[in-house]
């Protein structure tokens, strides 16, 4: 076992120094995405009790990333990518301090909190995309992002235990004192903490901003235009897997422990699934991975949907836990290697690609949340929260094909150049 360790270890040392260091600066951060993508959610329920106000704190964050990618693109003319990508990591702590400074939680405190996380996320995922593209290739992307998602899941197992254990114990034992919201301002000062962390790693070693200076597109070729529907549908089930478990959980099992403590029963086993699959797959089997996902999500919101109780949410948040990384491990390999083919066609920047695509996940991601409100608003919120995430899930069943279809043509591609 310890010789298997060291092997692994050693396969890590020997990485390219750029693709090594950015896979530490997203570890580290690893540990804030569950904190700002869990128990912001949780926050707004315990002071509101309204789901509807979640979903509106995620439509403005929704609102704010494409913006922001817009933004990020002229600004990486002048500015230093490292310095974006930083930026992005710290505005996510900011975002929860401004929160937590909010005497009442209304629709305009929090638009302007899911307004500051949008452009956390713009910064960070823009900058993100662009220096994971630059510093691998289609032969180690499996291991790059067996890597990171690995790690992800493990951060989304650990923290949201013990912050749920945290927060829960300073409500039943008010060692903060009378109300909980004092543990999650604790919270936030360890994720300024933590982004502050990430940030002086992403400096130690120069990057390269985007040479082309030209981003901003609006005719590309088919394959393209294939990719941007498979990103629309990974956009619908986007925002139910941020907002979904915080609502249903704080709705029908309890409280923050409970969502910390049914992250981490599937979650270990998840993750070393994660990191074999990234260690020993090729790029041909990832229409397989993506195919059993996208099942075990189906299957999960099937279950909440039919029982609608604390053993539904359960299912739906062991199914949501194993089925996010094994999409991401499929799909973002699959992104790349079409921006690939796709930027060298038509010659143009790879973020041309990046910022077009986030413009499919944002169309995805409020034709996924807006399903929400309708059947909310003329139907019950019983009946949003039980059978909207059935029907997302019935539509990423078309991401299949889809995506088959779009490796195929990009094969064919490389092998006529």
């Amino acid at each position: 076992m310890i010789n298997k360790l060291k092997a692994e270890w050693a396969v890590f040392r020997d990485l390219p120094m750029q693709m090594k260091t950015l896979l530490q600066t997203n570890m580290v951060f690893a540990f804030v995405l569950p904190i700002v993508e869990l128990f912001v959610g949780a926050y707004i329920m315990r002071n509101s009790d309204s789901p509807s106000l979640v979903i509106k704190y995620q439509m403005a964050v929704y609102t704010g990333i494409p913006f922001t990618f817009l933004i990020n693109g002229f600004l990486l003319r002048y500015i230093d990518i490292r310095k974006l990508y930083s930026l992005g990591m710290l505005l996510s702590g900011i975002s929860m301090y401004v929160m937590m400074q909010l005497k009442q939680l209304d629709g305009q405190g929090i638009a302007l909190a899911g307004l500051i996380m949008g452009i956390s996320y713009g910064l960070f995922w823009a900058n993100r995309d662009f220096l994971a593209l630059d510093t691998t290739n289609d032969s180690n992307r499996n291991y790059y992002y067996g890597v990171e998602t690995f790690f992800y899941t493990i951060c989304f197992i650990v923290v949201p235990m013990v912050v749920g254990a945290f927060l829960g114990s300073a409500k039943s034992l008010a060692w903060l004192g009378e109300s909980i919201n004092a543990g999650y301002q604790l919270v936030t000062v360890l994720v300024i903490i933590l982004t502050v962390i990430s940030s002086i790693i992403i400096h130690r070693v120069k990057f390269d901003n985007p040479k082309q200076k030209k981003f901003i597109y609006f005719r590309f070729e088919n394959l393209w235009n294939r990719m941007l529907a498979l990103s629309g549908l990974k956009g619908m089930v986007q925002g139910y897997l941020v907002t979904a478990p915080a609502i249903l959980i704080m709705k029908l099992l309890g409280d923050e422990s409970t969502l910390g403590g049914i992250q981490a029963i599937s979650g270990i086993i998840t993750a070393f699934i994660l990191y074999w699959l990234g260690r020993n797959t090729a790029p041909k089997h990832r229409i397989y991975i993506l195919s059993v996902g996208i099942l075990i999500f189906l299957i999960g919101t099937l279950t909440n949907g039919i029982l609608y109780s604390g053993i539904g949410v359960i299912v739906f948040v062991l199914c949501k836990v194993l089925f996010l990384p094994l999409h991401d491990i499929a799909y973002f390999p699959i992104q790349m290697k079409v921006i690939d083919v796709v930027s060298e066609k038509e010659k143009r920047s790879e973020f041309a690609y990046i910022f077009n695509h986030e413009f499919g996940l944002f169309i995805g991601r409020v034709a996924g949340l807006g399903l929400f409100i309708i059947l909310e608003m003329y139907a019950s919120e019983e009946v949003a929260l039980r059978y909207a995430l059935i029907v997302v899930a019935i539509l990423q069943v078309l991401s299949i094909p889809l995506a088959k279809l779009i490796v195929s043509k990009s094969d064919k591609a490389l092998d006529h150049e």
